[in-house]
């Protein structure tokens, strides 16, 4: 069975990206739209390389046409839902991926990165993603199967469709086990997906062959953002954003993790910390807290500073910033694949042939 290699070395990215502190979640506009840097032909089409920390992956979904493989598996993992679900005494209708509408929000994350400035902000208080949610439940034929259901029923609905624990969430792949040697039931829709894409824990043991070539990828991050010419053109860059009237950013997301920590205290969401000690990585996803409970004058208030400051910022990111930092990641890039030029082939390659 093959996997995306795309999909894979996203996987490899955020494995990265979890060493760092304070890494940002939301997903960025335009970079689907983004050149390609020297490692992308390594590590994947979803690569991208971006200014202030490591590399990341392109957001999920977002970009590029979904071939008739990708759309064969999406089919397999609705029909083993059909399957599952049956077994277990539920109804469940399978939608094709060719029906599933494209979300405005989706449609978004399609714009320029200056226009989406100008139109979301950074998308973190100007788009309730509760609401993007619902928008594709509401055409969704299995929510008003569940909606018929009783209280209860449709509790054990959502536990044979989703996992225990996964309640009217989404339970990838579970996370600390129930008894020692007893892995988390992952439900009809966690089976569906190993079935179809493979088991993410072997995926996993499939990466530590690669632990040193991460390490050595992080390296370079630090390098490309430690080198002066992007130290320098950090400072022009906070010095111009202090001259559009905002003052106080001296780290490249500093603007965007201000934004994000204060609808966290709107909405009296708690920063993730780290789990208990041998719990392992949970990948339980809960979803985006709604705003609906939001002081709906506060919410526009702040709606309103994202989006002059991320306008502020794009503009100054154009015009001290992106050109220089562009110039020493491909110099390190270049330099980087020279030395490692045996490493991440034997990575592509293992990543192509799965």
């Amino acid at each position: 069975m093959r996997t995306s290699r795309t999909a894979l070395a996203a996987l490899a990215v955020l494995a990265l990206a979890a060493c760092g502190n304070n890494q940002d979640k939301t997903p960025v506009a335009g970079d689907n739209k983004s050149d390609k840097s020297p490692l992308a032909e390594y590590m994947g089409d979803g690569f991208i390389s971006s200014g202030g920390g490591m590399m990341r992956a392109v957001r999920a979904g977002g970009g590029g046409e979904q071939t008739e493989e990708d759309l064969a598996k999406q089919r397999k993992v609705e029909d083993s839902i059909v399957s599952c679900m049956k077994s277990a005494g539920f109804d469940y209708v399978a939608v094709p991926p060719e029906q599933k509408s494209k979300s405005k929000f989706a449609e978004a994350f399609d714009l320029p990165p200056d226009k989406f400035a100008e139109q979301y902000g950074y998308g973190i208080s100007t788009i309730d993603w509760t609401k993007a949610n619902a928008e594709d439940s509401a055409n969704d034929p299995n929510k008003k199967i569940r909606d018929a259901l009783s209280k209860s029923a449709q509790k054990s609905y959502d536990e044979a469709l989703n996992g225990k624990g996964g309640a009217n969430g989404v339970v990838i792949s579970g996370g600390p086990a129930e008894a020692p040697g007893k892995p988390q039931d992952p439900g009809c829709r966690g089976k569906a997906f190993t079935e179809a894409y493979g088991d993410p824990s072997k995926n996993q043991d499939d990466f530590k062959k690669y632990e040193a070539l991460f390490k050595d990828l992080e390296a370079l991050g630090k390098r490309v953002d430690n080198d002066q010419r992007v130290i320098d053109a950090t400072k022009n860059w906070s010095d111009c954003l202090a001259d559009a009237g905002h003052s106080g950013f001296t780290k490249i997301e500093d603007a965007r993790s201000s934004i994000q920590k204060k609808l966290d205290e709107l909405t009296g969401t708690k920063p993730e910390g780290p789990g208990k000690s041998g719990d392992g990585p949970s990948m339980t996803i809960d979803g985006p807290p709604s705003f609906d409970k939001v002081d709906a004058a506060k919410l526009g208030e702040l709606r309103k500073a994202e989006t002059e400051l991320a306008v502020a910022d794009q503009k100054c990111k154009a015009k001290t910033y992106d050109a220089q930092f562009k110039t020493v990641q491909y110099e390190q890039e270049k330099e980087f694949v020279a030395q490692h030029k045996a490493e991440l082939e034997a990575y592509r390659d293992g990543m192509a042939n799965r």
